[in-house]
């Protein structure tokens, strides 16, 4: 049941954003993985690519190493350049991205010259068949606010 609160605020929150102008800001899209994400583990494998990736402002992303499995990391501080990078370079040893001794650096247009990397601080698995199902309730919500605004 405790786990429930914090997930319905995060609904309401979501539901929010969702209503005032249709966008969730970097920080509400943030707690959004956060809801999703379980404890923090200290690696993942990683075979060289990614299915996709998502900035979370810039301290943060999730990764997909496969449609069905992505991970939240949490970066040690500011990443520049990763909300405009086009693309994204993970470091790892082994077949390995461990938090605290891999980086991800921020590739492509917008981004400066020099590739700076931003180290990884915390892993943590994403439930993504959850985090599917709540983006399409909002989606869904979020219609209906249009459709109801409409009237």
């Amino acid at each position: 049941m405790k786990r429930m609160i914090p997930f319905a605020l995060l609904i309401a929150t979501g539901l929010a954003a969702c209503a005032t102008d249709g966008r969730q800001t970097d920080a509400e899209k943030l707690v959004f993985y956060r809801g999703h994400a379980g404890e923090p583990v200290k690696d993942f494998k990683y075979f060289g690519t990614l299915n996709g990736w998502t900035p979370l402002g810039d301290g943060a992303l999730a990764v997909w190493t496969k449609p069905s499995e992505g991970y939240l990391l949490e970066l040690s501080g500011p990443c520049q350049d990763l909300d405009y990078a086009t693309a994204i370079s993970v470091t790892q040893f082994g077949g390995r991205v461990s938090a605290k001794f891999d980086d991800v650096i921020p590739l492509g247009a917008g981004t400066s010259s020099i590739n700076i990397p931003c180290r990884i601080e915390t892993i943590r698995p994403l439930d993504v068949k959850a985090l599917r199902a709540s983006q399409k309730e909002l989606r869904e919500a979020a219609a209906v606010e249009r459709e109801a605004g409409k009237r």
